[in-house]
């Protein structure tokens, strides 16, 4: 990584990568190569997915890209089932001019976006059914709050009642009446 002057207004990035450059001619001699994030991928990089062969070693492929109409029909075959058995797998690679294989990643790829969907749906609805129970709790809190103001208040022209030191307790007959009272 190369490091600007303190006076440099623009910040440039290099990152050397194995399988990558920004220069065809590198690429034949095996060096380790360039890839300028400043710069826009070339087609060729765009396309191309680094895999592993069986031995471990990076192998550069086309990335698959489907036409229209390949997209359309597997949607449609998607939408009427999620799943394919061998047969409908099969067929549809044949109709379309694929491999079964890619059919096959491209419905658990589909299977992998239409979960991640509902999951965003659910949790949206969950946030806004939080959102609603959290503000019903709050009313009721208030309104509980309000309820025991009313219940410890004592009704306007009821009398008060007594305070403790002046009730007495008859050790005959247990009954609590107040001081002044006579027995």
């Amino acid at each position: 990584m190369e490091i600007l002057p303190p006076n440099s207004t623009s910040l440039e990035l290099s990152i050397a990568m194995p399988g990558f450059s920004s220069f065809p001619s590198s690429e034949a001699k095996g060096e380790i190569k360039l890839l300028d994030i400043n710069e826009a991928p070339s087609r060729s990089e765009e396309e191309c997915v680094v895999d592993e062969d069986e031995h471990g070693s990076p192998v550069r492929r086309k990335k698959l890209r489907l036409a229209k109409d390949q997209s359309r029909r597997l949607e449609q075959s998607f939408l009427q089932n999620q799943t394919l058995n061998p047969k409908e797998k099969e067929a549809l690679a044949m109709e379309l001019r694929l491999n079964p294989r890619q059919v096959e990643v491209w419905f658990q790829n589909r299977r992998a976006r239409s979960k991640t969907k509902q999951t965003e749906i659910e949790c949206e609805y969950l946030k806004r059914w939080l959102g609603a129970l959290t503000e019903q709790n709050r009313k009721l809190q208030k309104e509980v709050e309000e309820l025991r103001l009313i219940k410890a208040a004592p009704p306007p022209g009821a009398r008060q009642p007594p305070s403790p030191s002046a009730l007495t307790m008859c050790p005959r007959c247990e009954r609590v009446t107040t001081a002044t009272a006579s027995i």
